[in-house]
């Protein structure tokens, strides 16, 4: 493919990191470097010849630099069509030369608001000219090539000792910069939006940052994309298989469970939904309390854990079969003795920060919520309304706020027995709140008498609750609202059970 010479360079960069080099370069191969103030400086200082933008276009640099390359002498160069005639007729009667190359990259916002700088400082590195110029350079990626990144330098030191960059090499760089752009324009206008949890605009870029084998299903395509750097997508992988798509939304779940709790606290997941859920005064007491709720389940799931994985859970762990465990870190030796087990996947995440938002895709269109977080007044006992039975202990008490702050994990309709601080019964994802109600007394067994139970949302008739009452629950936590209330409540007064009602409930459906 036929490539174009470069005679004629635009430099003008925030970022200087490889500029010395890059400069070098466009001299030794004869280009001439137009370039702007600090940029101009760090070159000339080095023996680089540079034409400053202000004498060439006869305006000087003002308002400390806000204007300096928004001049048609500089943007005639960068726009001209070579190929079309009237272009090159135009800028030559207005003595402008057209430019091969453009180099700019752009003020650092994101990094700096991410730093926690002022209003006022923000203001101040939102970039006009270099988005301007970029844009013009890529609208013109026919005539002119446009680098965006120092990480794109080598591609122009090549390009300079093989005669040029192509048309398809051109292109490819232009729709890196309208990407790049697109993002720049994105966090700002995020950013001056950010008062509202839920805005009237939103807008979010993801990058592919790995391919799948398949989704689902075997017969299914699917990536991985990164939208943040927070989360299970940036999370460090140490060993094992690739992830598969399942792996994320199961770890993504767990992980969350975990997060839920302020103890020491690990969830398995299996399907999206909990197999197990326990805290312990150790990480490795809690996954061995998690796990012994249901084993049967737990192989083949997914563990995470809020705190580091110590050697004991480790060696634990490790002789379950788990497809993904998902940890803030693991103590010395951990990682060795799960890597025994050549397919298991660790993961693990510095950040352990919940999004204030959750998206999820409808036909046509997103759903976005406020993320249902554990902090409304109705999650802590002290908000809780008592409607029967008698004090209790702070033990029980203590396993009624771990079962409730569990619960939200589960799939609705959910009911989620508990006792010493880890969860001995699951009933999830089913079509009305009785058979859940059988489904977690069921999973309990002969560990039932004696348990808590939580309800995620209202009991619609008193049915469901005396399941749990004839099972031999102790207290129930649930949040109340329902226009039968009275019948449920007089069935735990019936029974002698102590019920209190959260006025918050916790349905998850997705």
């Amino acid at each position: 493919m036929t490539k174009k010479l470069i005679k004629r360079a635009l430099v003008s960069v925030y970022d200087k990191t490889g500029l010395i080099e890059l400069g070098n370069a466009l001299q030794s191969a004869g280009v001439e470097i137009l370039s702007t103030g600090s940029t101009a400086a760090t070159l000339r200082e080095s023996g680089i010849n540079v034409i400053d933008v202000s004498s060439y276009t006869g305006f000087p640099e003002i308002m400390g630099g806000r204007v300096k390359t928004l001049h048609p002498r500089i943007h005639s160069g960068i726009l001209a069509d070579q190929n079309n005639p009237d272009h090159l007729k135009a800028i030559a009667d207005l003595d402008i030369a057209p430019f091969d190359l453009v180099i700019i990259n752009l003020y650092p916002f994101a990094e700096t608001i991410a730093s926690g700088a002022t209003f006022e400082e923000s203001i101040e590195q939102i970039d006009i000219g270099g988005p301007s110029m970029l844009r013009g350079a890529a609208k013109n990626h026919g005539s002119v090539a446009v680098i965006s990144s120092p990480q794109q330098y080598p591609l122009v030191a090549k390009a300079l000792s093989d005669g040029g960059f192509t048309g398809e090499e051109r292109q490819r760089l232009a729709l890196e910069v309208f990407r790049r752009t697109a993002e720049y324009d994105l966090a700002i206008a995020t950013w001056l939006g950010s008062a509202d949890v839920i805005p009237d605009w939103f807008g979010q870029i993801y990058t592919r940052e790995n391919s799948l084998r398949y989704g689902e299903n075997p017969h299914q395509s699917a990536a991985i994309f990164k939208g943040s750097s927070k989360g299970i997508v940036g999370a460090v992988q140490h060993h094992g298989k690739e992830m598969s798509f399942n792996n994320y939304t199961d770890a993504d779940a767990a992980w969350r469970a975990a997060l839920d709790h302020s103890a020491p606290c690990v969830a398995i997941i299996k399907h999206a939904n909990p197999c197990g859920i326990a805290i312990g005064q150790t990480i490795a007491a809690a996954y061995k309390a998690a796990h012994q709720c249901d084993p049967v389940s737990a192989f083949g799931g997914v563990v995470a854990a809020n705190r580091p994985i110590s050697l004991e859970m480790a060696h634990s762990l490790a002789e379950i079969f788990t497809e993904v465990v998902i940890a803030p870190g693991y103590e010395d030796g951990a990682i060795e003795v799960l890597s025994k087990k050549p397919s298991i996947r660790i993961l693990s995440s510095a950040s352990q920060e919940i999004s204030r938002v959750e998206i999820r895709p409808v036909s046509g269109g997103v759903l976005m919520q406020e993320t249902d977080l554990i902090n409304a007044p109705g999650d802590s006992p002290q908000g809780w309304k008592q409607v029967s039975g008698d004090v209790l202990s702070a033990g029980v008490m203590a396993d009624l706020e771990f079962a409730w702050r569990s619960v939200r994990a589960v799939k609705s309709n959910a009911i989620l027995l508990a006792k010493d601080g880890a969860s001995i019964g699951i009933g999830m994802g089913q079509v009305n709140r009785v058979d859940s109600a059988k489904l977690a007394v069921d999973r309990a067994g002969d560990r039932v008498s004696g348990t808590v139970a939580a309800s995620d949302a209202f009991f619609p008739f008193a049915d469901g609750l005396d399941i749990l009452l004839r099972a031999g629950v102790i207290a129930v936590v649930a949040p109340g609202g329902s226009v039968r209330d009275e019948e449920v409540i007089a069935a735990a007064k019936a029974a002698g059970v102590a019920m209190f009602f959260t006025g918050t409930r916790h349905f998850s459906h997705a």
